[in-house]
């Protein structure tokens, strides 16, 4: 099957535009394998799920934990919730890698593990208040004061202790305030279980005391500070705790905020309290960690217990380096991009914009060799008839017999010049070739 030929003016134009083409091809080239460089070293795009490690069933820990799942989901970005005993098991998970963030009690890191972890994780700030709760049986009260109160950690003594799961930061918590009063642990029946069994038993009358450090939002610390018969220790040297652990803060749970209507609780409860934060693996993309970075804003962002409206997150006393998205999501919040562009497009624009400004840089020198090369293209296909135009005149020199030959050359020549093919800002060198070859052709004649 054959096709018509194509019109002239259509020959044109294609045979122009290859031209141009072949011309910006080295410009084309390296602009992409800059863009594939680029796009290669700064990996613009997220993974599609990340492991959050949280904590026991029913803690405040797991229950944050779904709300970030939901706040991510939005995003594209499934959320692998990892149940824990706590702080401590959360911290060997991140160090493993087996976690990408996790929950994280202040505290929970020792000096040196801090230096080991310097490069290794990082912060996504204080998220909110976690106060420890010391919640006591009122009948076992009553055997060491009249009123059945306690206000000192030296009054358990020969009492049955839970201090929470050896996986959480509670029982090295617990331990550390102990020895500030000078109590012998052997003097104290301490257990180390999970906060349901624990309560259960405490409930049960098994056990006198249970130990929890967990924020106020956590099922069972609400059903405790409503339980009859259940008290919750006032820490009233919280001040010197403070003073004395880094750490620590001293914070009160005021009058009434559990129940307004049944005025609980009936007074000021003072206790002390660390801080949760979230940390992050180093290598984790930063896409994510922005992500992180802005559920944080909106799920502990609002007034709570224990603090105001928009006074968390942040980055007070944090242990370990910040990381550059929270830091932004802390100051601008959500970026411009992201209000009107869905995540994955946003994040691939604003990790490329500065690339691409780079890549512009570089490049702009570079295209300045098209135009020349262009020109060059376009010319030579005229320019290169002149070789033999000028091999047919030398030959004629040497000797006037070869004049009939050479004028047959010369025909066939002047035929493939004909079908040359120049953009029409060009014609004129076209033109100029042919004035050149009627030239040749009557010293041709008159030889």
């Amino acid at each position: 099957m054959t096709f018509p030929p194509l019109p002239k003016s259509v020959r044109y134009v294609l045979l122009s535009l290859r031209d141009l083409l072949t011309s910006a091809s080295p410009f084309v080239i390296a602009a992409a394998a800059l863009l594939w460089l680029a796009y290669w070293w700064l990996d613009p795009m997220p993974p599609k799920k990340i492991v959050l490690a949280t904590g026991p069933s029913q803690s405040a820990y797991a229950e944050f934990g779904q709300r970030y799942a939901k706040a991510l989901q939005a995003s594209g970005i499934e959320v692998e919730l990892l149940p824990t005993d706590g702080s401590s098991a959360n911290l060997e998970l991140l160090h493993s890698g087996k976690a990408d963030a996790g929950f994280v009690q202040g505290g929970t890191s020792s000096a040196q593990t801090l230096a080991e972890d310097a490069e290794a994780l990082v912060t996504l700030g204080n998220l909110f208040v976690e106060p420890i709760w010391l919640f006591y049986r009122s009948a076992s009260a009553q055997t060491v004061t009249r009123s059945g109160q306690l206000h000192s950690l030296t009054q358990l003594v020969n009492m049955r202790v839970n201090v929470g799961a050896s996986g959480s930061g509670v029982p090295t918590l617990m331990q550390t305030l102990l020895d500030m009063n000078r109590v012998e642990p052997k003097s104290i029946t301490l257990s180390q279980l999970d906060q349901t069994p624990a309560t259960v038993k405490l409930l049960q009358g098994e056990l006198d005391a249970v130990v929890f450090a967990s924020a106020p939002e956590a099922p069972i610390v609400q059903m405790l500070l409503q339980t009859p018969g259940i008290r919750l220790m006032d820490f009233k040297q919280n001040e010197a705790y403070a003073r004395r652990l880094p750490f620590v803060s001293p914070t009160t749970l005021p009058n009434g905020i559990v129940d307004l209507a049944r005025k609980l609780p009936r007074q000021d409860v003072h206790l002390i309290a660390t801080t949760t934060s979230m940390l992050a693996r180093e290598d984790l993309h930063p896409g994510l960690r922005q992500l992180l970075a802005q559920a944080a804003t909106q799920i502990h962002g609002q007034a709570g217990w224990f603090n105001r409206t928009r006074e968390f997150p942040n980055a007070s006393n944090a242990e370990y380096p910040l990381a550059p998205e929270a830091e932004r999501t802390m100051r601008s919040g959500v970026p411009s991009l992201q209000r009107y562009l869905p995540f994955t497009m946003a994040n691939l624009i604003e990790r490329m914009w500065l690339a691409m400004g780079l890549i512009i840089a570089v490049l702009l020198p570079l295209g300045k060799i098209a135009p020349p090369l262009y020109t060059f293209r376009v010319r030579s296909r005229v320019f290169r008839w002149y070789g033999q135009l000028r091999d047919i005149e030398e030959r004629l020199e040497e000797s006037a017999d070869n004049a009939p030959a050479l004028l047959t050359e010369l025909n066939a020549l002047e035929n493939k010049v004909e079908k040359i093919i120049v953009p029409l800002s060009y014609t004129d060198e076209l033109y100029t070739l042919r004035q050149n070859i009627g030239l040749v052709r009557q010293r041709l004649l008159t030889a």
